[in-house]
C-alpha cells in the first residue's frame, strides 16, 4: 500500500477500491426485511391490543354487552399470538435463527390456527346476517360479525406477510453462514 506522499502500489490505478465498499446483498436484504417484520410487529401487537380489550371489557363487565359483545371463542386462543410477536423481536437484533423459526411455527399455530377457526365459527352468523340482516350482537354500533371479520382480514394478512418474510429473511441468514463456512 502507498502513502499519500509515496508511490502507489504496483498494478493498480487507484481505482480498485469499488468492490471494497459495497455491501454484500444478503446483509442489505436483511435489514431491509428486519424492518418489514419489526413494522408487522407493531401492527399485530395494536391488532392484538385490540382484542385483549375486547376480552378484558367483556369478562370484566365493565361495559354493557349491548356496547361491546362478548367475545368469540377463537379470541381467547389467538391472545396466545403474542408469545410468536415476542419471539420475532428477541431474533431480529442479533440474527437468532431458532428464535425466528420458533416465532414461524408458533405463529402458525397460535395466529392462523385460531383466525381459521374464527372464520368458521362466526360464519353462520355472518350468513344470517347476510341473508336477513339481522345482528345480535354488537361492538359500538356495528354488527360484532363484521368487525371481527374485518379483524381477521387485516390479521390474517399480517401474519401471512410475517411469515413470509421470516422465511426470505432466514435464507438471508442462511446464505451468509454458508459463505462464512466457505471460507
Amino acid at each position: 500500500m502507498a502513502s499519500r506522499a509515496g508511490p502507489r502500489a504496483a498494478g493498480t490505478d487507484g481505482s480498485d477500491f469499488q468492490h471494497r465498499e459495497r455491501v454484500a446483498s444478503h446483509y442489505q436484504m436483511s435489514v431491509a426485511l428486519k424492518s418489514e417484520i419489526r413494522k408487522l410487529n407493531v401492527v399485530h401487537v395494536i391488532i392484538w391490543l385490540l382484542v385483549m380489550a375486547q376480552v378484558t371489557v367483556s369478562q370484566l363487565n365493565l361495559v354493557s354487552h349491548d356496547v361491546v359483545a362478548s367475545p368469540y371463542q377463537w379470541e381467547y386462543p389467538y391472545l396466545l399470538s403474542l408469545f410468536p410477536t415476542i419471539f420475532s423481536f428477541m431474533a431480529i437484533p442479533r440474527n437468532n435463527i431458532s428464535y425466528l423459526v420458533i416465532s414461524m411455527i408458533s405463529s402458525g399455530l397460535f395466529c392462523i390456527a385460531p383466525l381459521i377457526y374464527g372464520g368458521m365459527e362466526m360464519f353462520p352468523v355472518a350468513q344470517q346476517l347476510y341473508r336477513h340482516g339481522k345482528a345480535y350482537r354488537f361492538i359500538f354500533g356495528f354488527s360484532a360479525v363484521t368487525v371481527m371479520y374485518l379483524v381477521m382480514v387485516i390479521s390474517v394478512q399480517v401474519h401471512a406477510w410475517q411469515i413470509y418474510y421470516s422465511k426470505k429473511l432466514l435464507d438471508a441468514w442462511f446464505t451468509s453462514t454458508q459463505d462464512k463456512k466457505k471460507k
